[in-house]
């Protein structure tokens, strides 16, 4: 059994569904409401503390829906490059904030000098989640393209399903403002705009299961325009660097 140590603080807000479609590579379809997910949290990582902001979107593979995972920025080293090579998790260097001092939460991200997202609420009381049970489904992308830079690719694009199962233990709710700030290393400002009222939770869960598989291949030529991407998150690049 896996339990984390603390709750985690979920953001949603809707955005534009093109906005999402022109995200999702050839192969996923967007699915349900136009919502951008973000969740903060600090879980414990090789024996440390790590601290980590998420973003994702609904996106469906081969029939299951689920979350296809734009970026995962995290505070510790030794997680990001091993998770990539492993598994694909689009994961990068990022200064993560967040805590809680009575009913205050608070949570900041800073990468490569821009803090792209903040968030400031206040506990507004505990609810009753309207379904306990967590059945989850979030998409990664392991690939490596040609050595030497040329066409093709070592690995072609394959996808990874991270099934995870659990129970939602408690809820609460948070009156605040997210905040999402323009920087051309984390654009979800500018790509995922927010077009209503953003909502905020604290979930604490007890997971239960978390499988990794390969879910599938993508087609190798529609993929090649989505390769190119900032860092190790899955936002779309030029050589690693934000698009010139």
């Amino acid at each position: 059994m896996i339990v984390l140590p603390a709750p985690k603080l979920v953001l949603r807000y809707p955005t534009d569904p093109d906005a999402i479609a022109a995200l999702l590579p050839p192969g996923f379809k967007a699915w349900g409401e136009p919502t951008v997910q973000i969740g903060v949290y600090c879980a414990p990582v090789q024996g440390e503390p790590e601290f980590g902001i998420s973003t994702k979107v609904p996106a469906t593979f081969d029939g299951v829906d689920g979350q296809y995972a734009l970026g995962i920025g995290i505070d510790q080293e030794s997680a990001i490059f091993v998770s990539r090579e492993t598994n694909g998790q689009p994961k990068f260097p990022c200064d993560v904030r967040l805590f809680r001092i009575g009913d205050v939460v608070e949570a900041r991200a800073r990468h490569q000098g821009h803090t792209f997202l903040t968030f400031r609420g206040t506990v507004a009381g505990e609810v009753e989640p309207g379904d306990p049970a967590i059945v989850d489904d979030e998409w990664w992308i392991k690939v490596a393209r040609a050595v030497g830079g040329g066409d093709g690719y070592d690995l072609p694009p394959t996808v990874v399903r991270v099934h995870s199962e659990g129970t939602i233990t408690k809820l609460e709710r948070l009156d605040g403002e997210l905040q999402l700030h323009p920087s051309p290393w984390d654009p979800i400002a500018e790509l995922l705009p927010m077009r209503g009222p953003s909502t905020a939770e604290l979930v604490t869960a007890r997971h239960t299961a978390r499988e990794i598989t390969v879910a599938g291949p993508l087609d190798p030529d529609a993929f090649a325009p989505f390769a190119d991407t900032i860092g190790g998150s899955r936002w779309p690049g030029d050589r690693g660097a934000p698009k010139r």
